[in-house]
């Protein structure tokens, strides 16, 4: 029953095909392959998307390694002034300053050095995606190509389909006129074949000789008449 099921699907799967129009079929590829294509732009941009974000973040990330080296450096030197000038609270003070801004340039630098990681990592995957969509675009050019290629042929198919059509009927129009045509030589036929038996026939009675012998005197009659006229005449 299994094997049977089977069968029946393959069948059906293969009348579907076989009734599908080749036109519909190819604008259904067409249409696939262009959305198909706009997926891949999308993601493709989600990828370059997240490489400058990286890139932001780089910056941002630098900016903050700066401003945090520069107040550093500043805290240092508060602390210096304040040492030398035996101010043991202001150094303490402006030791503590520098040491979390110490600590602050330090998270900004190995955030700058993860982001950099990353960048490097997403200008590869962005790179890829832009090659990725480039190509892809090139064979939806060749399906365009190739669909302008199967229409037109689909149209000459069709236009030799009609021709095809068109000569069959034609043909099938002047089998039926030489049929007619030839019933009615047959009867024509026959018909002078009757005709021809009928007289063949009548020259076979006394009638028919008695009709002959009368037409021959007639002629006879005739022909002395003509004489008679010609010696009038003096021809």
């Amino acid at each position: 029953m299994k094997k049977f099921w089977g069968y029946i699907k393959a069948l059906f799967r293969t009348k579907s095909e076989q009734i599908k129009d080749p036109e519909v079929e190819i604008e259904q590829a067409v249409h696939e392959a262009k959305r198909r294509d706009q997926d891949l732009r999308n993601q493709a941009a989600k990828v370059l998307a997240h490489r400058t974000e990286l890139e932001s973040k780089i910056d941002r990330a630098a900016d903050d390694a700066g401003e945090a080296r520069e107040l550093a450096k500043q805290a240092l030197m508060k602390a210096q002034e304040a040492s030398n000038a035996g101010d043991a609270a202001g150094t303490d003070k402006w030791n503590r300053a520098a040491q979390g801004l110490a600590m602050k340039m330090q998270a900004a630098e190995n955030n700058l050095s993860s982001f950099k990681n990353q960048f490097e990592s997403a200008q590869k995957q962005a790179d890829a995606a832009k090659t990725a969509v480039q190509q892809n675009a090139m064979r939806l050019q060749e399906l365009a190509a190739k669909r302008m290629e199967l229409v037109g042929s689909l149209q000459q198919a069709k236009m030799q389909e009609t021709v095809n059509e068109a000569i069959q009927a034609i043909s099938s129009t002047s089998e039926i006129d030489r049929v007619s045509l030839d019933s009615v030589e047959d009867k024509i036929e026959r018909r002078k074949a009757v005709a021809m038996a009928n007289a063949e026939l009548q020259e076979a009675t006394p009638d028919g000789a008695e009709m002959e012998l009368k037409e021959a005197v007639s002629l006879a009659q005739a022909d002395a008449k003509l004489a008679e006229l010609k010696s009038e005449m003096g021809m």
